[in-house]
């Protein structure tokens, strides 16, 4: 138990044997990768003291080295440059398996009996994950509709949804299960409209089921779902009509803003649903290519991507006493951004509470509200005097 949660704290510190042995060598602490390794394989038990430093370095809380890890995930598609070292496709699964493992735990603590609603569908060509992606929209109930915020509607529906700082640039996406719970992992430091799309992607390769097929043509299904989800053909067609000889890029500012699916995204689109010529589709895109616009496009979407759920859900947790706030230090998915030394609000009674008490218990209460707001700056609101009532 110890040992496998301590080569999860290594990994997801990007650290390899040797280097956590020289970190603890330098902090005095006299120990040699081949020990490290013993302690992670379970052939020998680390001391206290080692657990100790080996938290501080790690940065996790102590108490992570003892939790027992009960759930494993099975990883699908890795989408990544090449040039990706292992480490760091060691440290993203670390981080993804970590975050999944508490999700699922507070999920079954605070919603026992909900269930993943993600269809299952074989996929042999891009016809089928057009399909595909229409039979997740009806097994979603969204329509045909653009969608709003497509992470926290895949939320929603249970499918655990992990930011992953990229500072790289080699890092695309990843996707997988734990037991019955879809997870899918995205860059948050890219545009809302990438996001949304690889978001898509990732879910493509959780709903599509493409047997033994080459990873190349899995890609391309992917690509082909995401697009579908966001943009349905029906709507695409509507929005451009069936046969274009050229596109405006203003008209394509407009449906990127609309559909949170980026311009480049777009010309593919109208190309795979043939409303384009190839000639046409090669001319944008030597534009783009031209212009920068590949990775920094013009315009922005201004739609909320960010995964709420497990900090909602941790939030709930502590504040009902069922989690230890340390459990999540690690993960820094815990702070409000509230001052701690306000008083929780079922503490104290409301305006109208306060207006219904008799003269000596109000006193009370506005002198004990003074003394809690003394130290406090009001910059939207001003403080109340009890004549005010």
């Amino acid at each position: 138990m110890i040992g496998a949660r301590l080569k999860q704290a290594r990994l997801l510190a990007g650290m390899t044997l040797k280097g956590l042995a020289h970190v603890m060598c330098e902090s005095d602490y006299k120990i040699t990768s081949s020990a490290i390794s013993k302690y992670e394989r379970g052939k020998s038990q680390p001391p206290a003291q080692f657990l100790l430093l080996a938290s501080e370095i790690l940065e996790v809380p102590s108490a992570y080295f003892l939790h027992i890890a009960t759930k494993t995930v099975q990883w699908h598609a890795f989408r990544c440059r090449a040039r990706l070292s292992k480490a760091e496709r060691n440290r993203i699964k670390a981080f993804a398996s970590d975050v999944a493992e508490l999700h699922i735990e507070l999920r079954e603590l605070l919603y026992p009996g909900f269930a993943p609603a993600l269809p299952s569908m074989p996929v042999e060509t891009l016809e089928d994950a057009e399909r595909a992606a229409e039979l997740l929209r009806r097994t979603w109930q969204v329509g045909d509709r653009p969608l709003d915020n497509l992470v926290q509607i895949a939320e929603d529906r249970g499918i655990i949804v992990i930011d992953w700082y990229d500072s790289t640039g080699l890092f695309d996406g990843l996707s997988g299960v734990c037991g019955a719970h879809p997870i899918a992992v995205v860059k948050s430091n890219v545009p809302a409209d990438r996001k949304r799309l690889s978001l898509a992607h990732e879910i493509g390769h959780l709903v599509m089921k493409v047997g033994e097929m080459r990873e190349k043509e899995q890609e391309k299904l992917a690509y082909r779902f995401a697009a579908a989800l966001l943009a349905p053909a029906a709507h695409a067609v509507h929005e451009l009509s069936e046969w274009r000889k050229n596109l405006s890029w203003g008209e394509l500012l407009s449906l990127k803003r609309k559909y949170g699916m980026s311009m480049a995204a777009w010309i593919r689109r109208a190309r795979d649903l043939e409303m384009i010529s190839k000639n046409t589709y090669a001319s944008m895109n030597r534009y783009l290519r031209a212009k920068g616009w590949y990775l920094d496009e013009p315009g922005e979407y201004l739609g909320d991507e960010e995964p709420l759920q497990l900090k909602q859900m941790a939030q709930r947790a502590i504040a009902e006493g069922l989690v230890a706030p340390d459990r999540f230090e690690h993960l820094g998915i815990c702070d409000a951004g509230l001052d701690d030394d306000m008083m929780p609000r079922g503490d104290y009674p409301s305006a109208t509470e306060l207006l219904a008490m008799d003269e000596d218990e109000r006193q009370q209460w506005m002198v004990k509200m003074f003394e809690l707001a003394e130290n406090l700056d009001f910059e939207v609101f001003e403080a109340y005097g009890e004549e005010e009532f």
